[in-house]
């Protein structure tokens, strides 16, 4: 996986936002960081969209910025001129893809159909958009071509919200959701960045699923880490290690437990509630 898909990986839920001030897109962007999602996919349904690019690559460089909605070369040229590290169209177009990435820019361009998805490979792609996810089948259609695709990831966007979010990052395939529902503009127009943060919170933890059970002796002793441990599950132990570390929660990084392809399953964090060393744990 190349490093911009790891970044996507990792934080499993990509907010798509079409804003329609750009003096809204700094504050936009240090609320969904702080809220624990620090990307954007910025649309270009909106005249702002260029310089809301240019003002976060600026301002907020700890932010995964990308530019949705690119139909044409012209787009694209003004995306990456203005920081955008990734291009992302609704539909999929040969040529644009081509031209995209012969700038040195990774695309995710979307597909609905298994014909579209084998193009997109034929370009050297393993990753794609697909949408619009629920009006197209949403995680059964993609269940059910994924057969010969093994190679292939997927960003599910359209109708994914948080009562669907973890059918679609359960299936290992999946890249990312896309998160139309994270800042809504009018929300953003309200500048309501609480409700962003709140939305953003309310993702990641629906995303993680972190929970224990105290009288399933889930509190234990364990010589390794010189006194007990507490474990807590996690519905992604990857996404979970990652989300700690962009959040400045330490990790040990030699309590990492890794499966046999390489995923980590396991780890605990650095600092102790007392003298509980906390595990935590893929479910």
């Amino acid at each position: 996986m190349n490093d911009l898909l790891k970044k996507v990986y990792d934080l499993g839920i990509i907010p798509v936002v079409a804003i329609d001030d750009a003096q809204k897109a700094v504050p936009l962007a240090k609320a969904l960081a702080k809220g624990g999602l620090p990307a954007a996919e910025i649309t270009f349904r909106t005249e702002a969209a260029e310089e809301a690019i240019r003002l976060i690559a600026k301002e907020c460089p700890d932010v995964l910025i990308g530019a949705g909605t690119v139909l044409t070369k012209e787009q694209a040229d003004r995306a990456i001129a203005a920081g955008a590290q990734f291009i992302v169209s609704p539909g999929f177009n040969p040529e644009m893809v081509k031209y995209v990435l012969s700038k040195g820019c990774p695309m995710l361009p979307g597909t609905a159909t298994p014909g579209e998805m084998e193009q997109a490979m034929s370009l050297g792609l393993d990753a794609v958009k697909f949408f619009p996810a629920e009006q197209n089948g949403g995680i059964a259609k993609l269940k059910a071509v994924a057969g010969p695709y093994k190679n292939l990831r997927w960003m599910p966007t359209g109708g994914v919200t948080t009562k669907n979010l973890n059918d679609y990052l359960s299936f290992g395939q999946i890249l990312a959701c896309g998160g139309t529902w994270i800042a809504k503009g009018d929300v953003i127009e309200a500048e309501k960045w609480d409700v962003i943060e709140n939305n953003c919170r309310e993702a990641v933890e629906t995303m993680l699923g972190f929970s224990f059970d105290v009288n399933s002796g889930c509190i234990r002793g364990n010589a390794s880490f010189g006194g007990e441990t507490v474990t807590v599950s996690t519905l992604t132990a990857p996404r979970a290690y990652a989300y700690f570390g962009r959040m400045g929660v330490k990790v040990n990084e030699n309590s990492v437990v890794t499966d046999k392809k390489g995923n980590i399953s396991s780890f605990a964090l650095e600092n102790k509630i007392g003298n509980l060393t906390v595990v935590i744990e893929q479910k």
